[in-house]
């Protein structure tokens, strides 16, 4: 999807004209984080809240102070936030403190528009409700939280027009509890979600089978909008838009900025909202409305991950550190610096809507979003999975479009915002609940 033009456009943005963050990420120092996040013995969400070596309290003061060395190296230019809860559930027999390590690097212009990565920090066993055996868990996800420290040390070095938020998150093993919360902190600071970008066992590239893929990092998206009602169904199934979710148009976006990274990796775009019979903390974030999507490794090792630490028939079990693969990590980790770093200069999608009923040519209107100079206007085919490489009209200045001779019922339409720095936003549908934004509830 416009790989070319996507490549051409973001070496041309002065956001990565001085020193080039997506360059700067560091594989010893992912290397070191997971060290010593493994070192925590385990970081499961019911471990011990107030050791101050072991257990998941540690481990999120821990993350804490590390956004807050990297806060003081850009002058404070981080506010380190803990967010909290008290729950339960069915992994969380008694009431348990959920604490979320978050940093927010506020926007020069527009800091109520935020895009979000995130990792969760807490580990896991074979049972579920263990919290005193060791759990690793190097790559689950001790690997997507050292994503996120290195993204905040790369990218707090520049300034961005919209804010850029940081979370390692808790008790994920246990129900998706820090996803919801930190959905729930979105919501209550009023903030304009543009994109979240989950990273959940992103640090190894051979499977349990054998199978070794170190050249494709999976992306997962919803595709009808979970916080969908039966009315917007309804409109979905009769005008289209089953393939339209916001999330589903963030994952094609990334996809389209992969050829950008420098011996990256590509992505594979799994068009579900997460594995079969599995979750991730964007799931919560989806149910609010806002758009996310989940990174995870082309091919999973599940002998390494939620495991005792064991040798069964001369099998190794357990998530330790030396069955990750951190050069791997390192491109997954440069993929999200680079979608973050065009996000944050990008304005927000406009929400478009297509008129072409009975009539031989199609009118796409929206309404005009802070920070776009231009917009631009895309198709593509019912049956086809990617806009087509250049946009049918590119760089309008009003907000509407006449497209003549082009009858609405054959294509599906979308339209993007850029900024005048040449930043361009994802794609949003001209679809039923295209918009990037929370549904109106009733």
């Amino acid at each position: 999807m416009r790989k070319s033009l996507t490549l051409i456009a973001l070496l041309a943005t002065p956001v990565f004209a001085q020193a080039d963050p997506v360059a700067a990420v560091s594989e010893a120092r992912l290397r070191a984080d997971v060290e010593r996040l493994v070192a925590f013995g385990t970081r499961h969400t019911l471990s011990s809240q107030t050791d101050k070596k072991r257990g998941i309290g540690a481990a999120v003061r821990w993350a804490a102070a590390e956004f807050r060395k990297t806060s003081k190296a850009c002058g404070n230019c981080l506010e380190v936030v803990l967010p909290e809860t008290m729950t339960t559930g069915d992994r969380i027999p008694r009431p348990t403190r959920i604490v979320n390590a978050v940093a927010i690097q506020r926007g020069t212009e527009r800091p109520n528009e935020v895009v979000i990565v995130q990792g969760h920090i807490d580990s896991r066993v074979s049972d579920p409700l263990d919290f005193t055996k060791d759990a690793p868990g190097a790559n689950d996800d001790a690997s997507g939280t050292a994503l996120v420290l290195e993204a905040a040390r790369v990218l707090s070095k520049r300034k961005f027009p919209t804010t850029i938020v940081y979370a390692a998150l808790s008790g994920e093993e246990q129900g998706l509890f820090g996803g919801r919360l930190m959905a729930d902190y979105a919501r209550k600071q009023g903030w304009t979600v543009k994109a979240v970008l989950n990273n959940d066992i992103v640090g190894g590239s051979r499977g349990s089978d054998g199978l070794v893929d170190d050249a494709h990092v999976r992306v997962f998206s919803e595709g009808p909008r979970a916080d969908a009602d039966d009315k917007l169904r309804a409109a979905a199934r009769r005008f289209g838009g089953e393939n339209d979710s916001p999330s589903r148009n963030l994952s094609r976006y990334v996809a389209g900025l992969d050829a950008s990274v420098p011996n990256g990796l590509e992505v594979r775009q799994i068009w579900r909202a997460d594995r079969m019979g599995r979750g991730g903390d964007h799931l919560p974030f989806n149910e609010a409305g806002y758009p996310a999507i989940r990174f995870t490794v082309a091919v999973e090792d599940y002998e390494h991950q939620h495991q005792d630490l064991r040798t069964e028939n001369g099998i190794k079990y357990g998530d330790t550190i030396d069955e990750m693969d951190f050069a791997y990590l390192t491109k997954v980790t440069r993929l999200n610096v680079a979608a973050l770093g065009r996000l944050a200069q990008a304005p927000m999608p406009p929400a478009p809507t297509a008129e072409a009923a009975v009539q031989t040519f199609t009118d796409v209107k929206w309404s005009a979003v802070l920070g776009a100079a231009t917009y631009s206007v895309w198709r593509r085919r019912t049956d086809a999975t990617a806009w087509e490489d250049a946009p049918v009209i590119a760089d309008v200045v009003a907000t509407s479009a006449r497209l003549e001779g082009v009858r609405g019922d054959d294509w599906i339409f979308g339209v993007s915002a850029k900024a005048a720095s040449g930043a361009d936003s994802p794609v949003a549908s001209a679809v039923p609940g295209g918009a990037f934004a929370p549904l109106p509830k009733p």
